[in-house]
């Protein structure tokens, strides 16, 4: 009897070539012979193609009168109904129309000792082995003779098992007492040795030529452009941007980003747009500290279409996995290439289990449509080498194409969001999410993201997405990026920063990622961190927009005159969207100092630069930013103008916001309910509306209408996001302003100091908002307050009266609060 047994282990499952027994989770499973036969050649065969001619050959006999395609059918069946696996979305078997089958979970090949043989008691109670003089001659079972040589070929993750000696034969009664010749004992030897030293010598060769690197979850994949060798141009980019998609959906596996793809090509002298080719894929790989290139490749098979897919470790060369398909037509090339994709992901080391859950089929998570995946392909390589703009072509071209490619609709929406235009941003939010039903995991999150933070705003909802997203994928920057603006919306500037660390720490070759950091460290005043961090991005050569007026705002508040005017300059030449921003920092700063004509002049170019850009939105930003200065200077008139030309250039969110915030200072209590009553309606789920906005304008009313402890009441629903940033627009504290212009109303000092002090004390987060600079105007109103009652308060106010007006001392010299101010002043003297 062998003294050892063989298995093939696959998944939960377990088959005993010599036992004929298959076990799942070492519990037997009932499986009749021939089908057990046929389950073991084909996972032997593990990743190959095996024909039904090869199968009809080796384990039916060539000469067999056995209906072979009813029998081969049968055991397919079976084997299936066993296994618990479904022919249309297979995990171990696959069926290959007009070829045969494909097993498609990696197997484990290995050897065991075989169980001891039985031990009986004597009749005198002693134990003794069962065996007669001679051991009894057992064959082995035929399927275990059939398949030994076979089942070497399986993927293995291990080397192969070091051969077993024979075990001791004892003699036959007839050979008692007789004695081998020296001649036949060292012919003997000679023979064994000769036996041993090949058996070690295929050993070793095979465990070379067979030798696997399995992947680890830390380990990363480079992915090279596909071989298209059919001449048609179609599947040029697309195919890798859909193997791409495919296997962004494994928690196991971790693609290289384009990002840090783009960067890796850079230091290699390439542009980042450039072909991947086999090579350059490889020096990518170990520039990248990667571990594996996976190669693909489209061919012409006669009338059909090959598809091939290799994993080879970009250090040693060696194959670690690859997969085939087939397909009839142009059109099921998707398909076959989602096949070819499961079998090479399950081949890599990932879980059956985890294949399972996370393989939505390519056709629903992109699009049938060839031409559309490419138009996308196209857009996301032009993003990432010229930015979103230049992409955003191609984008609108692939929804022309399929209207309902749900992928690129969210593409378009995490666009328009981050350039301030949030009504298009909704608009496509909300396609995304309607089309959203079939998409990938991955994807599923990004849309549910996207859709409750530029559709409803429900930023607990986001939360709860992000949660899920990091436990699910927890390489992706992406849910701590934004659950890091989620928080910075809220206020939570510590908590906002540690998510984006671990976005730039995931993913360093994003501008965006340094940018969000650099702005949380500047809201918590830690401005020598922020200044670390633009230093950083900036010598790795990122220049957006966003880090561009982040790095401007830094210099203002550290007082960098020259910086400021450096980066304004350069601001002209920049990428499109940088200009108007600077422009409206710009006009900010003026308004700081008091100089509104300025600001006026510095608001009107940055709304042109942004309509000749069609950012409509963001115009309108810009204007309703600058009423709610002029309201509070004492220029009614002109903030009413600003509303109008806002109001009707854009009617988003913010714009809504500000204009009735706006108009409440002003007065108009009428016109501020009416907009209150629009946003009320055309966001009922916004935390932000619900919790900053509402309560501004409403509390904003109220206070016109000489209800201040109403007011104050109001602004509670407030306290918790008020050092939030409620608006894509500099606007930041407003509920606090509020608060401490109530507290002036009811002529409480001490309490009005306490909210306007929320500016200073804050002024890494307010930054140039003009509000700021009011706020000290603030601060010495409360302090002559309180030196009605409290001599000693007089010297703060004073003080506080010559803060101002030192701040303002080139303001415009006929604004209605300067005059004040410096009346107000006068009388401390």
């Amino acid at each position: 009897m062998s003294a050892t047994q063989k298995l093939l282990r696959f998944g939960v499952y377990e088959l005993n070539l010599d036992t004929v027994e298959l076990r799942k989770s070492g519990t037997l499973v009932k499986l009749p012979r021939q089908p057990f036969k046929v389950l073991a050649y084909l996972a032997a065969h593990a990743g190959q193609i095996v024909t039904r001619e090869e199968i009809q050959s080796q384990l039916w006999g060539e000469d067999t009168h056995v209906d072979f395609e009813h029998g081969v059918n049968k055991c397919i069946k079976q084997i299936r109904a066993v296994l618990g696996d479904d022919a249309d979305k297979p995990l171990y078997i696959e069926t290959l129309p007009r070829h045969g089958y494909r097993f498609l979970a990696p197997v484990v090949s290995k050897t065991i000792a075989a169980p001891g043989p039985k031990v009986i008691e004597s009749q005198s109670g002693e134990r003794s082995r069962s065996t007669a003089l001679g051991p009894p001659v057992i064959p082995a079972p035929p399927i275990a003779a059939s398949l030994a040589r076979q089942a070497q070929t399986a993927p293995v993750a291990q080397a192969a098992p070091a051969p077993q000696a024979e075990p001791a034969v004892e003699p036959s009664p007839g050979d008692v007492g007789q004695r081998a010749s020296p001649v036949r004992r060292r012919r003997s030897l000679w023979i064994i040795g000769a036996a041993l030293i090949i058996v070690l010598a295929a050993g070793l060769y095979y465990w070379r030529a067979h030798k696997r690197t399995a992947l680890t979850g830390k380990d990363t994949v480079v992915l090279a452009d596909f071989e298209n060798q059919t001449g048609d141009p179609v599947f040029d980019d697309t195919l890798r941007q859909a193997l791409a998609i495919q296997l962004e959906q494994s928690p196991f596996l971790n693609v290289l980003s384009d990002g840090k793809l783009g960067a890796t090509l850079k230091l290699m002298n390439r542009w980042p747009g450039a072909r991947l080719t086999s090579k350059v894929a490889r020096e990518v790989c170990l520039r990248s500290n990667s571990k594996a290139v996976i190669n693909g490749s489209i061919a012409l098979a006669g009338t059909e279409y090959l598809i091939v897919l290799k994993a080879e470790d970009c250090d040693s060369g060696d194959v670690l996995a690859q997969a085939q398909a087939q397909s009839r037509s142009k059109e099921e090339v998707i398909p076959a290439l989602d096949t070819a994709a499961s079998s090479l992901r399950a081949q890599l080391g990932e879980s059956l289990s985890s294949i399972q859950k996370f393989s939505t089929p390519l056709i629903e998570a992109t699009t049938p449509s060839l031409e559309a995946l490419r138009a996308y392909s196209l857009g996301r390589k032009i993003s990432y080498a010229k930015g979103p703009m230049a992409a955003l072509p191609f984008h609108q071209h692939a929804v022309e194409l399929d209207p309902d490619f749900a992928r690129v609709y969210a593409a378009m929406a995490n666009f328009y969001s981050n350039v301030g235009e949030s009504e298009k941003a909704a608009e496509n939010a909300r396609t995304a999410y309607r089309l959203s039903s079939k998409v990938s995991e991955p994807e599923r999150l990004f849309i549910q993201a996207i859709y409750y933070v530029d559709a409803t705003g429900e930023l607990d909802k986001v939360e709860q997405v992000c949660r899920l997203w990091q436990e699910t994928y927890p390489r992706d920057y992406t849910p701590y990026a934004i659950l890091g603006s989620v928080y910075a919306r809220l206020g939570n500037w510590t908590a906002a920063l540690g998510q984006f660390h671990q976005a730039m720490r995931l993913e360093p070759n994003r501008g965006n990622n340094y940018h969000n950091v650099g702005v949380a460290y500047t809201s918590l005043n830690r401005f020598d961190e922020a200044e670390a961090v633009y230093r950083q991005a900036q010598e790795l050569g990122f220049q957006g927009a966003l880090l561009q007026q982040a790095r401007y705002e830094l210099a203002f508040l550290s007082g960098d005159a020259n910086q400021m005017q450096q980066l304004a300059s350069a601001s002209a030449e920049g990428e499109p969207g940088t200009a108007d921003l600077l422009l409206a920092a710009q006009a900010d700063t003026a308004a700081w100092h008091g100089k509104l004509a300025q600001a006026h002049d510095l608001t009107h170019r940055a709304t042109d630069e942004a309509l000749q850009n069609n950012a409509r939105e963001r115009a309108a930003s810009y204007v309703v930013s600058a009423a709610l200065v002029e309201v509070e200077a004492g220029r009614a008139q002109a903030a009413h103008a600003d509303i109008d030309a806002a109001l009707k250039t854009a009617r988003n969110r913010d714009v809504l916001a500000m204009a009735g915030l706006a108009l409440a200072r002003a007065g108009d209590a009428g016109a501020a309910h009416k907009l209150a009553t629009e946003l009320n309606q055309r966001f009922p789920l916004d935390t932000l509306v619900r919790t900053y906005w509402l309560p501004s304008v409403e509390a904003a009313v109220a206070l016109h209408e000489r209800d201040p402890r109403q007011a104050i009441e109001i602004l509670k629903r407030s306290s918790g996001v008020e050092l939030g940033q409620p608006a894509e627009v500099q606007v930041f504290l407003c509920p606090a302003y509020l608060r401490g212009e109530t507290y002036l109303a009811l002529r409480d000092g001490a309490a009005a100091s306490i909210e306007f002090q929320k500016f200073i004390e804050n002024y890494g987060l307010v930054g140039n908002f003009p509000w700021g600079a009011l706020a000290r105007l603030g601060v010495a109103r409360a302090y002559a307050l309180q030196a009605e009652t409290d001599p000693a308060a007089r010297d703060k106010a004073r003080a506080a009266y010559e803060n101002f007006l030192a701040l303002w001392n080139g303001a415009d010299p006929n604004l209605p609060i300067y005059q004040q101010a410096k009346a107000e002043g006068a009388k401390l003297q």
